[in-house]
């Protein structure tokens, strides 16, 4: 594939970003399922909701690059995921494995920030400013859902696996 310009990249990794929601959002059911500590299972409902609307602001990005979704596959997420389910798959303590799943859960929420900023980054400098805003949203949502993961995982679920 050739990447000659910065609207080049920009559709790419808009394109792998699309790729990667969608592979939470079919991990996001497992991850409620398998999370013990109710207000972890309220996290990651409240992240697959977002999730979807994650999505649903790349498919209008992609709309308005004229551009439908396509195959990409982004390696990272899938990466990222295949992680998550070893730690799905740990038997034990519950409260040990949701310290687990907050971990894996925040490298999964790491890559999005970094992902997203890049994109509203690319945005703004291509001067596609309504893009920008849909990406700064979903920016700012990613940050918000790794902050709420942190204070969960500092307050009670760390604590409870220490017990």
């Amino acid at each position: 594939m050739k990447i000659n310009t910065l609207v080049d990249l920009y559709l790419e990794q808009v394109h792998d970003m699309h790729s990667c929601e969608e592979q939470i959002i079919k991990a996001l059911p497992k991850m409620i399922e398998t999370a013990h500590h109710p207000e972890l299972k309220d996290l990651f409902k409240t992240h697959l909701e977002q999730t979807r609307a994650h999505l649903v602001r790349l498919d209008q990005i992609l709309g308005e690059l004229r551009r439908p979704s396509n195959s990409k596959v982004c390696a990272a997420a899938a990466g990222l995921i295949e992680e998550m389910e070893e730690v799905m798959e740990y038997e034990g303590d519950e409260e040990t494995r949701d310290a687990g799943l907050i971990c894996a859960a925040q490298k999964i929420e790491h890559y999005e920030i970094a992902s997203y900023g890049c994109l509203r980054t690319y945005a703004t400098m291509l001067g596609r400013t309504e893009e920008a805003g849909l990406l700064e949203v979903s920016l700012e949502e990613e940050k918000h859902s790794d902050v709420a993961l942190t204070k969960l995982a500092v307050s009670v679920i760390n604590t409870a696996a220490m017990a």
